[in-house]
């Protein structure tokens, strides 16, 4: 045994460093020098062999022939190369074998399309990361806005334990923040998501939100008022601490506090802008959404800084959203940029019966609602009748002696005529449409106001003529204002002579005179009934005015002559077998004479009463002081006002003009 021993040392003693390593590693010295075969046999470079060889001699020189001798010296190098020598091999073993040379063209081609799909993942995974974080935002709104501000606002006022404005300041307006990510904002996003093999882009739809994000200005502007007033109240009051901390122990909250949710909102922006930043880096040059989210981010980035500007326009941006909410979120109405100029009640009255309907308008800057209420106790709170735009429509005040407060607000398809509730409320409503119409003008330089081209309270068909007739939605003569035919002036009656609109005019008209049809522009060139005169106008007959006959003394439009008179109202003349009520005028350019029409907006008078020589003094009939008599010679003729004001009014003006003086004022009905 121990021969064997000594035989084994002495031959190893002959061996070289090399060897030895070799013999441990199961192979031969020429194994380790031999190139390796790859899957397609392509040979190491030369720099790995040299190295190789460089190796070799050095270690050759280390333990044979160098200067450091002795079996530790040799086995600490042994161990050295022996490690690196593994390592080497090792390296080589499993280094990745080359693809043999293909087309250059192939190879181009399928790195792009792999570039495109691997580009198109992660647009998708972007849009999906802001869905996710939205939905996941939406929750912390809500747990802010329905359990923490609900709940302390419920306790402020069935117990008064704290005070509900200090509720208020600290949650600001997180209502309407809420409200616009939960209803409007994610809603759009999931939409969006679920079209996306289609329709892959977001900036279209953060374009159109990211001004609403304004409103984040007068949050962040109270938050570190609301972080103070939350640890002086957490301290101050023992109910208030016990509430805020039963709902931060509930699961929905995750054990955090009211503090950590409050902070959600203002951290939100920063993440929007995060978010569109990856997605255009990932977005083509030529992608079509390129513009809007470029856009989105600009908006987004400006929301970002808290600017005054932003926080100036809060205010209105919130309004703009309770009353799109009101609406019911119509999404083609969503517009930003509109403002909210007035709001408020009015009466519809009907063009048929006279009736009055309760309404609600709504005044942006581009467009007029007429809406009514809608008796519900969630969801939208008014129905849209009709929309005017501002573009081509038209304002003015009606003298009307039934209805007072009057005013006519005509668009391109549609004429309202509409009572404010006083006459302050009237002038405003008109003054607010004006300065719209207004604003618009100096935006569109093709528009053309005509909003003071109407001075008379009705307009005549060569008026309607120069506004290019059939273009415009008329305003419709009501029934109870006329008595007669508005073009031959025979009397209407129930059974023969029923009444009928001209659709291009709006006068009331017998059927003789309305049995002509003609295409009207605004109605979209459908066929519509039309006067006479009207349908001598469309069919390009512009001499059918001049054939008309001469007209008479009495012939003369009640609505014509009242726009330019002196003193206009209902009057009852009473004789001693009946009472006749009639409107009753002085024109300004025949001031001697009375005028009596049936209605206020007839085409012929009954009767005329010249009133040179007339005196007036008052007079009681019965119990009603509101009477006055003119009185000349032997002829006495008793009249009965509706008020005392307007009796007195009466009595100044035909006093005046009796004598031969001129009136000191208009006096209007």
């Amino acid at each position: 045994m121990k021969f064997k021993m000594r035989s084994r040392i002495r031959s190893w003693n002959r061996m070289s460093v090399f060897e030895i390593i070799s013999k441990f590693e199961g192979g031969s010295p020429e194994e380790a020098t031999r190139p390796q075969r790859t899957k397609t046999r392509a040979q190491e470079p030369r720099e790995t062999a040299k190295s190789q060889d460089s190796q070799l001699k050095q270690y050759h020189e280390l333990t044979e022939d160098g200067p450091v001798g002795g079996s530790s010296c040799q086995w600490r190098g042994l161990q050295s190369f022996r490690r690196r020598s593994c390592s080497n091999r090792l390296i080589r073993r499993v280094a990745p074998p080359t693809m043999a040379a293909g087309p250059v063209e192939e190879e181009e081609e399928e790195e792009e399309v792999q570039k495109k799909v691997t580009n198109d993942e992660k647009l998708y995974k972007i849009a999906s990361e802001l869905l996710e974080t939205e939905k996941a935002y939406v929750n912390r709104l809500y747990l802010l806005d329905r359990v923490f501000f609900a709940e302390l606002l419920k306790e402020a006022r069935s117990s008064a334990s704290f005070p509900e404005d200090v509720v208020r300041h600290i949650f600001s307006n997180i209502s309407s923040i809420h409200q616009f990510h939960s209803c409007f904002l994610l809603p759009e996003l999931q939409r969006r998501m679920d079209e996306w093999g289609r329709n892959p882009r977001i900036g279209d739809v953060l374009q159109k939100v990211a001004p609403f994000l304004k409103m984040y200005g007068e949050y962040v502007k109270v938050f570190d008022r609301a972080m103070e007033l939350i640890n002086t109240w957490m301290e101050k009051n023992q109910r208030f601490e016990e509430l805020v901390q039963d709902i931060q122990k509930r699961e929905e909250s995750g054990n955090l506090t009211l503090q950590h949710h409050m902070l959600e909102p203002v951290q939100r922006i920063p993440r929007y802008e995060m978010l569109l930043k990856d997605y255009l880096k990932k977005l083509p040059e030529a992608s079509p959404d390129r513009a809007d989210a470029e856009k989105s981010l600009e908006i987004i980035f400006e929301a970002a800084k808290h600017s005054n500007a932003a926080i100036a326009d809060m205010e209105r941006l919130e309004r703009l959203w309770e009353v799109y909410s009101m609406l019911g979120l119509e999404e083609e109405m969503v517009d930003p940029s509109n403002k909210l100029l007035r709001e408020g009640p009015v009466l519809k009255i009907s063009f048929r019966n006279n009736t009055r309907k309760d309404s609600h308008l709504f005044l942006f800057s581009n467009m007029l609602l007429y809406c009514v209420p809608r008796f519900s106790l969630t969801g939208a709170k008014f129905i849209i009748k009709a929309r005017m735009d501002v573009e081509g429509m038209q304002v003015r005040e009606l003298n009307d002696a039934e209805i007072p407060h009057c005013f006519l607000v005509s668009g391109t398809s549609r004429t309202l005529e509409l009572q404010a509730r006083s006459q302050t409320d009237m002038e405003a409503w008109i003054k607010a449409c004006e300065d719209a119409i207004e604003q618009y003008e100096k935006k569109s330089e093709s528009f053309k106001s005509a909003t003071n081209s109407l001075s008379q309270e009705l307009q005549q068909v060569t008026v309607l003529e120069d506004q290019e007739l059939g273009k415009r939605a008329p305003q419709w003569i009501r029934d109870s204002l006329v008595s007669m035919c508005m073009r031959c002036g025979d009397p209407f009656n129930a059974l023969i002579r029923r009444r009928h609109h001209c659709r291009a005019c709006g006068h009331v008209v017998c059927w003789k005179c309305s049995d002509y049809k003609a295409a009207l522009q605004y109605d979209e060139n459908r066929m519509n009934r039309v006067c006479k005169a009207c349908y001598s106008i469309l069919a390009g007959e512009r001499d059918g005015r001049e054939k008309e006959r001469r007209r008479g003394i009495l012939e003369k439009q009640a609505g014509e002559v009242s726009g330019r008179s002196l003193m206009c109202s209902f009057l009852t003349m009473i004789d001693k077998q009946s009472r006749t009520k009639g409107w009753f005028v002085i024109p300004r350019d025949e001031p001697l004479i009375l005028y009596m029409y049936t209605a206020p907006q007839d085409v012929k008078a009954q009767i005329t009463i010249p009133l040179l020589g007339y005196q007036v003094k008052e007079h009681v009939v019965g119990d009603n002081k509101c009477a006055f008599q003119l009185s000349q010679s032997k002829q006495v003729l008793t009249f009965l006002a509706e008020s005392e004001e307007l009796r007195d009014r009466w009595a100044e003006v035909i006093n005046r003009v009796a004598s031969g003086e001129e009136p000191m004022q208009d006096a209007d009905s």
